[in-house]
């Protein structure tokens, strides 16, 4: 089966009633998790973005609780798994100022982890590959978000440099 295009499912949607509609909501809901989870966004946690973002933090700090810290192969693994999850709810809110956060959360919670990752270099690149995400990202941003985050990054910059001289 191939998919019609975006344009016409919503000429199609546009003529559906708001029973067909519910009913096709709860259907997509019922294949998919992040379907789910999207829909659980849009209604009950797109109004208060804060809290939004603190649940994602919990979960966040849940996952790095959960890291097997055995080898650095699998601390990579478990960061990208977390990286991972960070994109998919910033996705859900498709705000920039929380995708924004939710990575400066991330980088300050990799420079904190234990065993350091200024010990591999795999670690050290990943590290700085999301250092530079933030900072491409947070050009797009209102002016006074810029600075606020800018400040931020270079704390976060700031300390690594220090701390492996």
């Amino acid at each position: 089966m191939k998919a019609v295009n975006v344009k016409e499912l919503k000429e199609e949607l546009a003529n559906s009633t708001p029973k067909e509609l519910r009913d096709l909501c709860l259907r997509l809901a019922r294949f998919k998790k992040d379907n789910k989870e999207l829909l659980t966004y849009l209604l009950f946690e797109s109004s208060d973005e804060v809290l939004y973002i603190e649940g994602v933090k919990k979960e966040v700090d849940e996952q790095f609780e959960l890291i097997n810290r055995k080898s650095h192969y699998l601390i990579k693994k478990s960061f990208r798994k977390i990286l991972r999850t960070i994109r998919k709810y910033a996705r859900y809110s498709q705000k920039k100022e929380t995708e924004v956060e939710l990575l400066v959360y991330f980088c300050t919670k990799l420079k904190k982890f234990t065993p350091s990752i200024q010990k591999n270099t795999g670690l050290q690149n990943f590290y700085d590959k999301q250092i530079e995400t933030i900072r491409k990202k947070v050009t797009h941003l209102h002016e006074d978000l810029q600075f606020d985050y800018g400040t931020e990054l270079s704390t976060l910059t700031n300390k690594m440099d220090r701390s492996s001289l």
